[in-house]
């Protein structure tokens, strides 16, 4: 049986990271609606960058998971190193997606057709930094953190934990750009955020199967054991 070429877990975190940032890039120029899971933070970012024009997209994302990964230790009631991490990855992917945006930004649109374009390379770009986020053991961000403590505690199938994540995000999304803009006037949901919220994770589920079926995910550093789950502040016993 011809062996797998190894693919180091450290370097699935760093592939996830660039292909998440450049994947909401695309997804902005596109302009049919951002990703369900990015849309909530993206409309506060259009809101309260209009009152703070320093406040970015990428800090937007990061004060945004920052916020979940509070919720997500209360629902836990722990709060593990791996969450800290959680929120370090949170930052250093929202600086990369500003450095993604402006790069971004100098490409041409070409009409509809590139928008479309835009589009389904953003969707399926963002699906496969998923799947390579679901192959490391460095904490990922606080969506993709959120979807595996759950799975993990429910022991139900990841599709489908992500699946109802998404929906979720994609109805937070909507809630918010009527509080924020006023009814019925959309800002960063679309129908692109419908098709996101219904297909990714099925295309998610089908990618990672994919790349394991070609890659051998390996560690590369010694360091699985400082990430591990087991709380280093049970939190005061969060809610207990």
């Amino acid at each position: 049986m011809k062996r797998k070429p190894i693919f180091f877990t450290e370097f699935a975190y760093i592939a996830g990271i660039l292909l998440l940032a450049l994947a909401s890039a695309f997804l902005q120029k596109a302009n049919f609606g951002m990703s369900m899971v990015v849309a909530p933070a993206y409309i506060l970012h259009l809101k309260i960058s209009e009152y703070l024009p320093f406040f970015t997209f990428g800090m937007a994302e990061y004060c945004f998971q920052g916020l979940l990964i509070v919720i997500l230790s209360l629902i836990m009631r722990k709060f593990s190193v791996g969450y800290l991490f959680s929120f370090i990855t949170a930052v250093l992917y929202g600086t990369v997606l500003d450095a993604c945006v402006l790069l971004v930004g100098y490409l041409p649109l070409g009409g509809l057709g590139g928008r479309i374009g835009f589009f389904i390379s953003g969707m399926l770009v963002c699906c496969l930094g998923v799947a390579f986020l679901f192959h490391t053991y460095i904490p990922s961000e606080a969506y993709e953190l959120f979807v595996m403590e759950v799975t993990d505690r429910s022991r139900a199938p990841l599709a489908m934990v992500k699946t109802l994540y998404d929906c979720s995000s994609c109805f937070l999304a909507v809630v918010l750009s009527f509080a924020c803009f006023g009814m019925w006037h959309y800002e960063g949901v679309g129908w692109g955020t419908i098709i996101c919220a219904i297909f990714n994770g099925f295309i998610i589920g089908r990618m990672g199967k994919v790349l394991e079926r070609l890659f051998s995910f390996k560690d590369a550093l010694p360091l699985r054991a400082f990430f591990s789950p087991t709380p280093f502040i049970t939190a005061i016993s969060l809610l207990a």
